[in-house]
Parts: C-alpha cells; structure tokens; sequence
C-alpha cells in the first residue's frame, strides 16, 4: 500500500508542467493554427499572409514581429518590434509586452518544439504552430 501511496504521488508531480521548461520553445517563427474565444467559439486559420518571430535573448528579454515569409527563408517585415518579458509568476510562465502604445501580458499554456499554447488577458487561447519555411528547388 505504501509503494502505492509513493507511485500516485510520482504520477501527480510529473503531470504537473514546470514553466521554465517552456522557455527553450517560445523562441523562433510561429504561425497561427487557431483562436479559442473566451465563449468557446473557434476561429481556424487555413492560411496566413504573416507568421510570428520571437527572439529570446539569454536575459529572458526579447522581441516579437510579424513577417511576410517569402520563398528560400527569405522574410518581410515593416520593421516595427514589441519587446518582449518572460518571466516565471505564480508557477506560469507571463510574456511581458511593452510598444510605445501598450503594455500587456500573456500566459504561455503549452510550448513544445512544434506547438505554443498562449491565452491572453481576454481569456481568447492562441494555438500557433512551428512555421516551415517554404523551399524551392530552382535549378
């Protein structure tokens, strides 16, 4: 009964995510799958003119931009960047944003080396997907 007690208790703590692992996947190029409105309501996203690039620095600082992927890992952008935060709060992990306009949090839920999971201040969850460059052979 005693090592089913400590095999429960094992099960319980692994389940339970540890934030700080999420770091190392929030950087990189992510493109939208999905919207899961606060009501429940869903929006899906079949194709997207834009991705998303998150550069994580050492210090945890950052930024976000939308680019315009272009064919052979080419990108457009307009240049504008929101800084970015992460930070460990109350076992989550926070995206901290701050432009000259607003500042405002995001929660990570979930980040894999394929999928980001964020909700926002508005409870709306964002599911965005690795982006894979689009490659062409031109020879």
């Amino acid at each position: 009964m005693k090592n089913y007690f400590w095999l429960c208790c094992l099960f319980i703590c692994s389940c339970s995510a540890n934030p700080e692992t999420y770091i190392e996947h929030v950087e990189g190029y992510w493109e939208i799958q999905e919207v899961t409105m606060a009501d429940g309501s869903k929006k899906e996203y079949k194709f997207n003119e834009t991705i998303d690039y998150i550069s994580i620095s050492d210090s945890l600082k950052g930024f976000r931009k939308k680019l315009k992927p272009g064919i052979n890992d080419t990108y457009f952008t307009s240049g504008d960047a929101e800084s970015i935060q992460l930070k460990v709060d109350n076992n989550a992990l926070n995206i901290y944003y701050t432009t000259p306009y607003n500042n405002w949090k995001e929660t990570v839920l979930e980040a894999t080396p394929q999928q980001l999971r964020i909700i926002n201040e508005d409870e709306n969850v964002y599911l965005y997907k690795r982006y894979t460059p689009i490659k062409l052979d031109l020879e």
